[in-house]
């Protein structure tokens, strides 16, 4: 068939991509770290071409950075960093309850509700449990398709990509900690139950109650002190 060797090719770049955000996120890929395409390559034995274009994807959520004749290297960020990413999402995401995407939301379909809803359920059982690699995944997950029922993508692309960059600076902090039970945000469902009755202010004090518990957490862990478990 035409072009299939390039939806081929184009498939197993987004696999790379995917695999490699995976593993910076989960700090097996730690902040610093060096390789080169040819060590990707031979890591997951394909060709150079996929994984430099896999790469260059990942450079433009931010996740790597170019090094002039030496490959890449995982992004260094630091607490201002993480600052200005917590104030960045907050303000898309109190953008997604403004009253003109209250009427977005309003068209939102039973069937993405519902989506919405298994996420929120399963990040809510992760975070109880402090299942931190299965958290990310749905708490990712969670944000796109909330985001992403005010119908646009612009919106639910520029979230993510500030969410996936929070998790790669938090998750070594988080790891430090051993025992995440009882020590993670999760109130997803409660958050969805707001968007789902057209309750905008509830929606942003759920928002902000999360925003001050992961500034409250990640600040003990920065700064080498560690309170008490949240309830």
């Amino acid at each position: 068939m035409p072009g299939s060797d390039a939806v081929k090719r184009t498939t197993l770049r987004s696999q790379i991509a995917d695999a490699l955000r995976d593993e910076v996120i989960a700090g097996r890929l730690p902040a610093g770290r060096q390789f080169t395409v040819k060590e990707i390559a031979e890591s997951y034995g394909v060709s150079a071409t996929p994984v430099r274009e896999a790469l260059l994807d990942l450079c433009a959520q931010g996740l790597l950075d170019v090094e002039l004749h030496k490959g890449y290297r995982v992004r260094e960020f630091s607490y201002a960093d993480f600052l200005d990413m917590v104030e960045a999402r907050t303000l898309i995401v109190e953008g997604v309850f403004r009253r003109s995407a209250q009427r977005a939301l309003q068209a939102a379909t039973p069937e993405a509700l519902a989506s919405v809803r298994r996420r929120a359920e399963e990040a809510g059982r992760a975070a109880v449990a402090g299942d931190l690699d299965i958290l990310i995944g749905y708490d990712l997950r969670f944000w796109r398709e909330l985001a992403g029922l005010v119908g646009n993508p612009y919106i639910s692309d520029f979230l993510d990509r500030v969410r996936i960059q929070s998790w790669a600076f938090t998750v070594p902090l988080l790891r430090r900690l051993g025992d995440l039970r009882g020590r993670l945000w999760h109130g997803h469902a409660e958050l969805v139950e707001a968007v789902a009755c057209r309750d905008g202010d509830r929606a942003q004090q759920l928002v902000a109650a999360y925003n001050d518990h992961a500034l409250d957490l990640i600040r003990s862990l920065a700064t080498g002190f560690d309170r008490s478990p949240i309830e």
